[in-house]
C-alpha cells in the first residue's frame, strides 16, 4: 500500500501545516472568486502548474489530461456543428463564460509520455489498439500535429510552420526548435502545444469573446530537464525563455497585439 500510504501521510501533513491558512484563503475567495486565467496542461506527475506560476487559491482554473490536448470543434460532426461533450471544451466554456477569465494558456512540456506515444504509434502503426482509449485519444487529437512535424522534418529548422485556420486572424507562423536543441518527440510536443491554440479558437462559443478582445490565448512549454518555462512569442515566431530579462517584452508584445486586433472586426486574440 506504498502509494496510498504516501497520499494519506500527505493529507496528515497538510492538516498539520497547511490547512488552517488555506481555509482562510478559501474564506476570502468563497463569495467572490476572481480567477483570471485557464491553464491547460498535461497530467504528467512532474508538472506542477500552481508551483510553476506561484498561484494561490482562486487565481486560475487548471485542466489536465493526457498530452494537454483540447479537441477542436471540427472533431465533432462532419461540418463541425455537433456540440462536443468532452471535458476540455466544457471547461473552456465554463471558465470563459462563467468565470470571466481573460487568458487561456496551453502548457506543454519536454519528455511528454503521451506525445512520445503519439510519435511511436505513427512510426509503428501496428502498435495502435482500437480498444485503447489512450491510443484513440492521441490519434484523433494528434493527427494535425503529426502532419506539421513531418513538414518540419522536411523543410528544416529555419522555415516557419504555418498554423492556419479559416479566419486569418487566428493564424500564425512558428519556428519549431530553430536551434535543434531538442529531440524529435519534443519538437512534436511544441507543435502539439501550438496546435491547441487553433483547436481552442475553432469553438463557436469562443468567437464572441475573442473577437471582442475579452479573451486571449497563449502557449507555454516547460523543459523538465532545466526547469525553464518558455512562452510562444508571435513576433519572434518561436518559444522564448521566460526570465527576468524578457518578461516585460513578452507582456509588451501581447499588449501590442491586443491593440492591433482592435481594428479587426473579426480578430482573435491569439498567442
Amino acid at each position: 500500500m506504498k502509494g496510498l500510504d504516501k497520499v494519506l501521510q500527505g493529507v496528515l501533513k497538510f492538516r498539520k501545516n497547511v490547512r488552517k491558512d488555506l481555509v482562510k484563503q478559501f474564506e476570502q475567495v468563497r463569495n467572490n472568486p476572481q480567477p483570471t486565467a485557464l491553464f491547460f496542461t498535461c497530467m504528467d506527475s512532474r508538472i506542477l502548474p500552481a508551483r510553476f506560476t506561484s498561484s494561490n487559491v482562486g487565481d486560475m482554473f487548471v485542466v489536465r489530461n493526457s498530452g494537454n490536448m483540447i479537441p477542436g470543434a471540427r472533431s465533432y460532426g462532419s461540418a463541425g456543428y455537433e456540440v462536443s461533450v468532452n471535458t476540455e471544451p466544457a471547461a473552456l466554456e465554463l471558465a470563459v463564460k462563467r468565470g470571466n477569465i481573460n487568458h487561456v494558456i496551453v502548457c506543454g512540456h519536454s519528455d511528454c509520455k503521451a506525445i512520445n506515444t503519439l510519435y511511436e504509434l505513427d512510426i509503428e502503426k501496428q502498435k495502435f489498439s482500437e480498444s485503447s482509449p489512450m491510443d484513440r485519444w492521441l490519434r484523433r487529437n494528434g493527427y494535425d500535429s503529426l502532419k506539421k512535424l513531418k513538414k518540419r522534418i522536411r523543410i528544416g529548422p529555419n522555415i516557419p510552420i504555418e498554423f492556419i485556420t479559416e479566419d486569418e486572424s487566428y493564424s500564425f507562423s512558428a519556428l519549431i526548435d530553430p536551434n535543434d536543441e531538442h529531440n524529435i518527440e519534443d519538437k512534436l510536443s511544441q507543435i502539439n502545444t501550438l496546435q491547441q491554440l487553433l483547436n481552442i479558437a475553432s469553438h463557436e462559443f469562443m468567437t464572441e469573446y475573442m473577437s471582442d478582445k475579452k479573451v486571449f490565448i497563449h502557449a507555454m512549454w516547460f523543459d523538465i530537464y532545466t526547469g525553464n518555462m518558455h512562452m510562444f512569442s508571435k513576433p519572434d515566431k518561436k518559444f522564448v525563455l521566460i526570465d527576468e530579462n524578457n518578461t516585460d517584452q513578452l507582456l509588451a508584445d501581447v499588449q501590442s497585439e491586443m491593440k492591433a486586433l482592435k481594428g479587426h472586426k473579426h480578430g482573435a486574440g491569439c498567442c
